[in-house]
C-alpha cells in the first residue's frame, strides 16, 4: 500500500467533529469522525477502525476531503464508467422517437430496440447494449404505451377549436335549452359485441406462446352506452340492431339516469343515427355532436377498450342470447365502479380542470 497522505492543514480535530456533529448525513458523519481520529494524531488503522473501512478506503476518504472538504465525504456510490450517451445522443434520440420510424426508408413502422441501437451505430458509431438503452429511454421519460385511435383523414384545427369553443357553447346551453338549471356532461357512444370476439394480453411463460378461444361466427349485438364522469354514473341498453329507433331508445334510457331538475349536454359522434331528423331527443337533453373523424375526443371509446380487455374478451358466446347475459354483466359491472368511470371519462377541457 503506497504511504499515507498527509491531511489539509486548514482543518482541526475539533472543527472537523463538530461538522461531523451538525451533519444529517450518517454516512458523512461516519468518515469526518475517522478524519478527525487522524487529525487527533492518531494511527490510520484507529481511524479505519472508527469509519469501519479498511485502509485503503479511509485513504481515498483522506483524498476526497483534501479536495472538496466536508462535501467530498458526502459521495455515495462510486460514479462507475462515464454515460454512453450524452446530452447531443439523448436529444437527437428524442427527437427520432418523436417522429417515429419511415416505412419507406427503415421497413419497420416502430421503434424497437434493436432498431434504436442500429441508428446509433449508424449515425454516431455507438455501440450500446439493450438493457443500458432501456435503461436511458426510462430515465428520459419514455415507456411503451397503448397508442389511441387517431382518424387518417381528421382535421387537428378542428379538434383543437371544439376543445377551446366548447366552455362557451356549454355557457350557451346552460343559458338557454337548461334555462339556469344544474347541467351535466354526458358521453355516448355504440360497441358491437360479436361471436368473432377480441384475444387480449394474457400472463405467460416466456418463450411460450398462450392461446384463448377466438370463434368464427358472426351472431352480433349492439352495447349502447352513456358515461357521466364528473358524477361517476352511466345508462345503457343491449339492443339487436343500430339505428335511429334503438338511438331513440337509448337517449330515453339516458334522460332517466339525469338527476331530477339537471339537464344533460350530450356529446356524440356524428353517426347518421345520432343526428337523423326522426330521432326523439328528451326535453332534459341536449345533443352536442364532436367534429367528424375525432374518435379520441369520445372518452366512452376507452370504456369499450376496459370493458373488452377486463370482461369481454378471450370468450366463446354459444348464442345471440349468450352475448346479452354478458353485455349486461359487463355493463352492470362498469356501473358498480364509478370511480372507473370517474377516472376513464374525465377531460380536462370538458370538465374545466
Amino acid at each position: 500500500m503506497a504511504a499515507a497522505v498527509g491531511l489539509r492543514p486548514d482543518y482541526t480535530a475539533s472543527q472537523v467533529r463538530a461538522l461531523a456533529k451538525a451533519s444529517r448525513h450518517a454516512d458523512q458523519t461516519r468518515r469526518l469522525l475517522a478524519v478527525a481520529e487522524i487529525y487527533d494524531g492518531r494511527s490510520r488503522t484507529k481511524a479505519a477502525r472508527v469509519g469501519g473501512v479498511g485502509l485503503q478506503t479511509l485513504q481515498d476518504w483522506v483524498l476526497a476531503f483534501n479536495v472538496l472538504g466536508p462535501d467530498g465525504l458526502l459521495r455515495g456510490k462510486a460514479p462507475g464508467n462515464p454515460a454512453i450517451l450524452k446530452d447531443v445522443h439523448r436529444q437527437a434520440l428524442a427527437e427520432m422517437l418523436e417522429k417515429g420510424p419511415d416505412p419507406a426508408v427503415r421497413g419497420i413502422v416502430r421503434w424497437r430496440l434493436v432498431d434504436l441501437i442500429q441508428w446509433l451505430f449508424e449515425a454516431y458509431r455507438l455501440s450500446i447494449s439493450k438493457q443500458t438503452l432501456s435503461r436511458e429511454l426510462q430515465a428520459m421519460g419514455y415507456a411503451k404505451l397503448s397508442a389511441r385511435p387517431r382518424h387518417h383523414a381528421q382535421d387537428g384545427a378542428a379538434l383543437e377549436a371544439f376543445k377551446k369553443n366548447f366552455p362557451a357553447r356549454l355557457a350557451e346551453i346552460a343559458a338557454h335549452e337548461a334555462a339556469g338549471k344544474a347541467v351535466e356532461i354526458w358521453w355516448q357512444d355504440e360497441a358491437r359485441v360479436s361471436q368473432k370476439n377480441k384475444i387480449t394480453r394474457r400472463w405467460a411463460k416466456r418463450g411460450t406462446r398462450p392461446s384463448a378461444p377466438h370463434d368464427q361466427r358472426t351472431r352480433s349485438a349492439w352495447l349502447f352506452g352513456a358515461i357521466c364522469p364528473a358524477l361517476g354514473k352511466a345508462a345503457g341498453l343491449v339492443l339487436p340492431t343500430c339505428n335511429t329507433k334503438a338511438m331513440t331508445l337509448h337517449l330515453a334510457e339516458i334522460a332517466q339516469a339525469v338527476a331530477p331538475g339537471a339537464h344533460a349536454v350530450l356529446l356524440l359522434d356524428q353517426a347518421g343515427w345520432h343526428l337523423s331528423q326522426d330521432l326523439v331527443v328528451p326535453e332534459n337533453i341536449t345533443i352536442v355532436p364532436l367534429p367528424p373523424k375525432c374518435p379520441e375526443l369520445n372518452p366512452v371509446e376507452n370504456i369499450w377498450q376496459f370493458v373488452r380487455d377486463n370482461w369481454l374478451s378471450n370468450r366463446v358466446f354459444k348464442s345471440y342470447a349468450d352475448i346479452l347475459d354478458h353485455c349486461c354483466h359487463a355493463w352492470n359491472r362498469l356501473v358498480s365502479q364509478p370511480w372507473t368511470i370517474m377516472s376513464i371519462g374525465t377531460r380536462s377541457w370538458a370538465h374545466g380542470f
